[in-house]
C-alpha cells in the first residue's frame, strides 16, 4: 500500500478522549499515515473556558499544526470533533489535504428545518440534567428506539468527570458559531463521511445535507454501529482502509492543482 505523504490529524469528540478513540486506527494504519491527535480544547482546563468557542478549537489545531512545521494536512474529526473539523476545513481550506468524518455533532452554518428540530430536541432534553443522568441520556438520545445504549461505567474516571460540562459548552458554541456554508464551496479536496445505521436519524440527515455541501464527498453507512459502540467496532480494518484510500486520493488530488498555482 503506498505511503501517504502529508501527516494526518485526529480530534476526539466529547466524551472520549483521542488515544483510546483512535487506538485501533493507528494500529490499523501502521506505517502507512503519520497520525497525531489532538485533544478538544474545551478539556485544556479543569472546567470550560468562559470565553470558550469553537474558534478557541480552529486556534488549538491551527497551534498544533504550526508546532510539527506543517503547511498542509490531512484531519480526521469524530462527533464534537467532526464540527470543529467542519469549520476548520470551511475557514482554512488551504491547508487540508483531505477531510475525513465519523456522525459530525452537527454542520456548522445555517441549519435546515430537520437539522434545527433534531439539534433543539436534544439541547432540550439535556436541560437541567447534571452528571450521569446528563450523560446517559446523551448516549440514549442518540440512538434509534430500540437501540440498546452501552452500559453505564459503575463509576466515572476522574479524567472523564468534567465531560457533561465539556457537553454542554460544545453544544452551546454550536449555537452561537456563524458560518455562511457557501465557504465549504473552496473545499476543492475529497471529504468521506461515515455514520451507523443504529445511530438516530439525525446523522443520515447530515450526511445528506454534507453530500450537497461538497464536491468531492463519499457517504458511507455502516451496518450494526451507533454512536457509542467500542472504537474498535467502528475503525475497523475496513474503515482504516476507506480512511487511507480517502487520503491517497487527497494526495493524487493536490499534485495535480500544485502546478496550476
Amino acid at each position: 500500500m503506498q505511503a501517504v505523504s502529508h501527516p494526518v490529524l485526529c480530534v476526539p469528540g466529547s466524551v472520549a478522549p483521542a488515544a483510546p478513540r483512535y487506538a485501533s486506527l493507528v494500529a490499523a494504519v501502521g506505517d502507512v499515515a503519520e497520525l497525531h491527535l489532538k485533544e478538544l480544547e474545551v478539556y485544556r482546563e479543569p472546567a470550560p473556558p468562559s470565553d470558550y468557542s469553537i474558534e478557541t478549537e480552529l486556534a488549538g489545531i491551527d497551534r498544533k499544526a504550526d508546532s510539527l512545521g506543517w503547511g498542509r494536512f490531512h484531519l480526521v474529526g469524530y462527533s464534537g470533533g467532526g464540527f470543529v473539523s467542519l469549520a476548520y476545513a470551511a475557514t482554512r481550506p488551504g491547508r487540508l489535504v483531505s477531510l475525513g468524518l465519523f456522525e459530525p455533532a452537527g454542520i456548522p452554518g445555517v441549519r435546515t428545518a430537520e437539522e434545527e428540530k433534531a439539534h433543539r430536541s436534544l439541547e432540550e432534553q439535556l436541560r437541567g440534567l447534571d452528571g450521569r443522568d446528563f450523560m446517559s441520556a446523551f448516549v440514549r438520545l442518540q440512538l434509534k428506539p430500540g437501540v440498546q445504549p452501552p452500559p453505564a461505567p459503575a463509576s466515572t474516571p476522574p479524567e472523564l468527570r468534567n465531560r457533561p460540562a465539556g457537553i454542554s459548552a460544545m453544544i452551546r458554541s454550536f449555537d452561537t458559531y456563524r458560518l455562511d456554508r457557501a465557504l465549504f464551496e473552496a473545499c476543492n479536496f475529497p471529504v468521506y463521511i461515515g455514520y451507523g445505521d443504529l445511530s438516530d436519524d439525525y446523522q443520515l440527515v447530515k450526511a445528506q445535507v454534507l453530500a450537497g455541501l461538497f464536491g468531492d464527498i463519499q457517504v458511507r453507512r455502516y451496518r450494526g454501529v451507533h454512536h457509542f459502540v467500542t472504537p474498535e467496532e467502528i475503525y475497523t480494518p475496513q474503515h482504516a482502509g476507506e480512511l487511507v484510500n480517502l487520503w491517497q486520493r487527497g494526495e493524487k488530488a493536490l499534485a495535480a492543482q500544485l502546478p496550476q498555482q
